[in-house]
């Protein structure tokens, strides 16, 4: 049973922000001399809400330094009809890096009507009929400053309504090993407003056709208010363990952390059957700016930057704010450098 994660977050800095944009789920990767960051951005006059499963879009920004600032460098995967699966909206970003090519992963929607602007309500039901239709795609480019070319059909579909992963594939968190053969976790429930689960998948290469390992959601747990959510995927090759950080998003009572909106830290050897560390808090939403210790609304979508095959950098999306999602104005991209504990 692994003891703990064994790196420890300091302080923390603003890797990005941009004016007027919303800025959501960190991927960052060096490359060709400078780090790469993909992430997801939204016009800020549309509201947080439900604008980002309609409006959007996956950029790319570069720095000089892994903590960054990280500064605008283009629209990778904009809009590009309604007849594909990722037409009309891409988020959540995982990019990788196998045999001279890179890989990024993301969740891409379409949807029917008009595109909702600032002065639209979006909703309930056609926010869940847009959720449902999330799917899992891939990109791929032989330059980081390349064009990402997109599969025309999802790397992995929803099974039928018997099974816990019947509505949306969404949220890619990938491990590619070194001959090739690549794990994919990913989320999905059984009906609009279930409780997220999270199942993996395996591929001989990275853009191949991915099957389901195993029938049943992995990291399951007897009390059903522990959720979780937003996995980060990766393969330690010195101990043969696949390793995972996902937020505690438990739904009442003390979670798997004791915080909600935490990280927390699994092992597993198989990809499917992982144990939660002995000590799990990863990372808290108390972070430190500056000095000052402050505790974050939201600190989500746990992303790490490796330096020489370790974790050097703990990347998560976040804003200001007095409640979770309950942004003052602005969302950022924060980095914290690690330390071995």
């Amino acid at each position: 049973m692994p003891e703990k994660f064994a790196y420890r977050p300091s302080e923390a800095k603003i890797a990005y922000e941009e004016d007027g944009y919303y800025v959501w789920d960190c991927s960052v990767i060096e490359a060709e001399g400078k780090y790469h960051m993909f992430c997801s951005r939204w016009n800020q006059s549309l509201g947080f809400g439900w604008n980002w499963l309609f409006n959007s879009e996956i950029i790319q920004a570069v720095s000089d330094r892994p903590e960054g600032p990280y500064r605008f460098l283009r629209v990778v995967l904009p809009r590009r009809g309604r007849q594909y699966f990722d037409g009309m909206n891409t988020h959540n970003t995982c990019i990788r890096y196998w045999n001279g090519r890179y890989y990024l992963y993301y969740m891409g929607t379409t949807y029917g009507g008009e595109i909702p602007d600032s002065a639209d309500a979006i909703s309930e039901g056609r926010a869940l009929e847009t959720w449902n239709r999330k799917r899992i795609g891939v990109a791929v480019a032989d330059s980081i400053y390349g064009e990402f070319v997109r599969q025309d059909s999802p790397l992995l579909e929803p099974r039928g309504c018997s099974h816990w992963d019947c509505t949306a594939t969404t949220n890619p968190a990938v491990a590619i090993l070194p001959g090739g053969k690549t794990y994919m976790i990913y989320k999905s429930r059984r009906f609009a407003g279930a409780k997220l689960q999270l199942g993996v998948a395996v591929a001989d290469k990275p853009d191949g056709r991915f099957a389901r390992l195993c029938e049943d959601p992995i990291l399951r747990f007897e009390d059903e208010a522990i959720h979780v959510e937003d996995p980060f995927l990766w393969y330690d090759e010195q101990r043969n363990k696949f390793c995972l950080l996902a937020k505690d998003d438990s739904k009442g009572g003390k979670g798997i952390t004791g915080e909600w909106g935490a990280g927390f830290y699994a092992e597993s050897d198989d990809c499917i059957r992982f144990t939660v560390a002995d000590e799990p808090l990863a990372y808290s939403r108390k972070v430190r700016f500056g000095g000052e210790l402050r505790e974050q609304c939201n600190l989500e979508r746990p992303s790490l930057l490796f330096c020489g095959g370790k974790p050097e950098y703990l990347f998560n999306a976040t804003g200001d704010g007095d409640a979770p999602y309950a942004f003052r104005g602005r969302t950022y991209i924060l980095v914290q450098k690690l330390t071995v504990r």
